[in-house]
């Protein structure tokens, strides 16, 4: 699988938005887009990453940047997670992969000696243009909304 790279177009994609509207990525043109990828909704790592996008929120929004969380979980799960968390951004669907497959971030893991296909936690910034700025695969949940932040403010 291809990995994206800064001055690629970024994938146009349409997903369900865990408010029951959709998403459209070509329709947000004209502001910065961040873009991280997770495994699973109110799992550890994924709870931490998503606080520090949450906490890190206003810096996005000072910047101009719109903040979307994308994994394969149900709106269901998306709509408790978000609420439970007090998450100020949108969660994205993506219960067929289509999208973590065209960001190349739909991989084989292994936990316990098994091998699986799932979400590797990744992020990308997506400019104005519509293209990619930085590209973060394979990130750490504790630190990423602040790397993030730190290439958009400088």
């Amino acid at each position: 699988m291809a990995r994206l790279e800064p001055g690629d177009t970024a994938p146009d994609f349409t997903l369900e938005a865990d408010s029951g509207e959709t998403v459209t990525l070509s329709d947000l043109r004209g502001g910065r887009v961040v873009l991280y990828f997770y495994p699973k909704d109110a799992t550890a790592g994924c709870t931490t990453q998503a606080c520090e996008y949450r906490d890190s929120h206003a810096g996005f929004d000072a910047a101009g940047a719109r903040v979307f969380g994308i994994s394969p979980d149900p709106i269901a799960s998306h709509v408790k997670f978000r609420a439970k968390q007090e998450l100020p951004f949108t969660l994205l669907s993506d219960p067929g992969h289509e999208v973590a497959e065209a960001y190349g971030v739909w991989v084989q893991k292994s936990m316990y000696g098994k091998t699986y296909m799932g979400v590797e936690r990744s992020s990308f910034l997506i400019g104005p243009d519509g293209a990619i700025e930085q590209a973060l695969y394979k990130v750490k949940a504790k630190g990423n909304a602040a790397a993030v932040l730190s290439a958009i403010t400088g």
